[in-house]
């Protein structure tokens, strides 16, 4: 069943138009046809720092000109987005993430550097500073997924291996990063087996509201917002992920006929975790209207 209907997109468009960065309004352009790759990677060149990092509030929830790797992840999500993730573009992010990988092998969300500009109050550095999943497992995921190497890549697979496998209690970002490593290890027979524990974890935590009618069957993680659940397609936002065969049919489509009835009367889809700033609102609402667009197409 096509939920993506020519009149939610024309309001989704005129939405992105109206509040959308560059960035976002080429990411939209190029999905429905109307501009290249070349257009999406120099708006996304505009967020990339002297050595090779991101900042500049490419992740509107990080501001500042000091580069994390949460940036760093989502530029390679955006590289990815629009099949642009080899080994080329792949280089420079990868030297600079080589310079904060911890001695287990994992990548840590953000940096010490954090503490100097704006941030969410939720937001802080682990101390010590060690690697996390939630990080590592999309970046190492995206890498395995475009064949790119890197000389810590190995390090940072087992260190996802030890963390997927050995985890007992999760919250749902972690798991879609847990699930992004997943979906393109190598291994994949390991790679299976993990996931279905996952699923059933995500089940016995109440990680996932799978009747979006009773969200009272759901629990949002401590420290998230009160209406900050997340879904079926938050999990697989592709038919093809190892986490689609967690949800039966009837599950999947109440999921999706959720997100498309959450498009908002300007046309776009809301943010639902906790708001520190209207500015980091405003800012991520268009990215976030993209990617309802782009996980309606791709269950379509």
């Amino acid at each position: 069943m096509n939920r993506l209907n020519p009149d939610m997109s024309r309001r989704a468009a005129a939405f992105v138009w109206l509040t959308g960065r560059v960035l976002d309004q080429r990411r939209l352009a190029h999905f429905t046809g109307g501009n290249g790759v070349d257009e999406v990677l120099r708006a996304l060149d505009a967020y990339e720092t002297s050595d090779g990092g991101h900042a500049f509030a490419l992740e509107p929830d990080i501001r500042g000109p000091l580069p994390q790797p949460l940036t760093s992840m989502t530029a390679l999500r955006v590289l990815d987005e629009v099949g642009a993730l080899d080994a080329g573009r792949a280089a420079r992010i990868c030297t600079w993430l080589a310079g904060h990988v911890t001695p287990d092998g994992g990548i840590p969300a953000v940096l010490g550097t954090i503490l100097a500009y704006p941030r969410p109050p939720w937001i802080v550095p682990p101390e010590p500073l060690a690697g996390g999943l939630l990080p590592t497992g999309r970046i190492a995921g995206l890498l395995l997924k475009h064949g790119v190497g890197a000389p810590w890549l190995d390090g940072a697979v087992e260190f996802c291996w030890s963390a997927v496998e050995g985890l007992t209690t999760s919250h749902p970002y972690e798991v879609e990063s847990a699930v992004a490593f997943l979906d393109h290890a190598p291994d994949r027979s390991r790679a299976a087996k993990a996931a279905a524990r996952l699923g059933d974890l995500v089940r016995d935590e109440s990680l996932v509201l799978v009747d979006p009618s009773r969200p009272e069957t759901a629990r949002p993680a401590p420290g998230y917002a009160e209406t900050e659940f997340h879904y079926a397609y938050d999990f697989a936002p592709t038919p093809s992920s190892l986490a689609a065969a967690w949800f039966t049919g009837t599950e999947w489509a109440a999921a999706l006929d959720h997100l498309a009835a959450a498009q908002q009367d300007d046309g776009g889809w809301p943010i639902l975790w906790r708001q520190w700033s209207p500015t980091t609102a405003f800012e991520a609402r268009p990215a976030v209207t993209v990617e309802a667009l782009r996980t309606l197409r791709a269950h379509s």
